[in-house]
C-alpha cells in the first residue's frame, strides 16, 4: 500500500484528533494511584471520550486479521508487559510503572498517543528505564525532516538506547495514520542510517519506541493480546503522532498537560 500524504485540510483534523487524545492521558493521569484498578482506568477514559469530548475509542472491538476483537477502549500495560495490555482487574500498587495508550477518532482521523506513569514512588531502575525511554522517542522524532530516511530515526533510538544497556522490542513498530488506524509506513525503532524510505511533507506517522531493561524478547499472553517480555524485565514506552512538514516537523498530539522534550532532544 502506498504511503498516503496528507492534505492541508486532513493535517487540520489530524491536529484536533491529536490534541483530544492527548487530553484524555490529561484527564487520567491523577485518576493513576495505587488501590484503582486498569479496568476502572478505562471506563473513566471511555466516558471521557464518548461523553466528553465525543469522540470514538478505535481500540475498542479493533481486529486486525488474526486477533480477536481488543475488548477495552484503551491499552494499560504495567511494569513487564510491553504494550496492548488488556484493561481488567489489576490493583494498581506503589512502584508500578505503567502505559496508557489512547487512540481516538474525531471526524474520521485518529489521534495516538501513549505515556508512561509512575504508581507512587518508582525505583530508581524504574524511572531510568522510563526517562531513556523518553529520550528515544524524542530523538527519533528529532530526525524527522523531509529528506531524511526512516531508518534514521530507527538508528537514533536504537543506539540511545543500547548506550544505556537496554534493548528495543523489534517485533512492534510506530506506523502511519490518519482515516486509518494503521498505514503505511511501518516506523521501525531499530536499524542503520541513510536506509528506509525517504520522508516527505504530508506523511504522518507514530513514533513509540518499547524499550526492555533486559533482553528484547517478548512473548504474547493467553488474552491475545498482552505482550509482556520474556525475562520478566521492566519494559517502557512512550507514543507521539509526528506530521513531516516542509522544514521539519510536527508534533500532532500534544496537549497542556505533555510533558516537554528532554534537555537531551532540544
Amino acid at each position: 500500500m502506498p504511503v498516503v500524504l496528507k492534505t492541508a485540510e486532513e493535517i487540520e483534523r489530524m491536529r484536533v484528533a491529536g490534541r483530544l487524545a492527548s487530553e484524555v492521558l490529561d484527564f487520567i493521569a491523577p485518576h493513576v494511584r495505587p488501590g484503582v484498578t486498569t479496568g476502572k482506568l478505562n471506563d473513566l477514559c471511555h466516558a471521557y471520550m464518548v461523553d466528553v469530548q465525543h469522540t470514538v475509542p478505535a481500540p475498542l472491538n479493533y481486529a486486525p486479521p488474526g486477533y480477536r476483537p481488543f475488548p477495552k477502549s484503551i491499552c494499560t500495560s504495567v511494569n513487564h508487559q510491553v504494550c496492548h495490555g488488556v484493561p481488567g482487574d489489576r490493583l494498581l500498587k506503589p512502584g508500578d510503572i505503567l502505559n496508557i495508550d489512547v487512540t481516538v477518532i474525531k471526524d474520521g482521523f485518529h489521534g495516538d498517543c501513549s505515556r508512561m506513569f509512575f504508581v507512587g514512588e518508582p525505583s530508581i531502575q524504574a524511572r531510568r528505564l522510563v526517562e531513556v525511554t523518553y529520550e528515544c522517542m524524542w530523538i527519533g522524532i528529532r530526525q524527522v525532516r523531509p529528506g531524511a530516511r526512516l531508518g534514521d530515526v530507527g538508528s537514533a533510538i536504537q543506539q540511545h538506547a543500547e548506550k544505556h544497556g537496554y534493548s528495543v522490542v523489534r517485533e512492534f513498530c510506530g506506523h502511519g495514520i490518519g482515516r486509518k488506524f494503521h498505514e503505511e509506513p511501518q516506523v521501525l525503532h531499530y536499524g542503520k542510517p541513510a536506509t528506509g524510505l525517504p520522508l516527505e511533507p504530508g506523511m504522518t506517522f507514530t513514533i513509540e519506541p518499547m524499550i526492555n531493561a533486559g533482553k528484547p524478547g517478548i512473548r504474547e499472553l493467553a488474552d491475545g493480546w498482552t505482550i509482556v517480555t520474556k525475562d520478566h524485565s521492566l519494559s517502557a514506552q512512550w507514543e507521539h503522532t509526528v506530521l513531516v512538514t516542509p522544514s521539519g516537523r510536527e508534533v500532532l498530539t500534544r496537549s497542556a498537560g505533555s510533558q516537554p522534550p528532554p534537555a537531551i532532544a532540544q
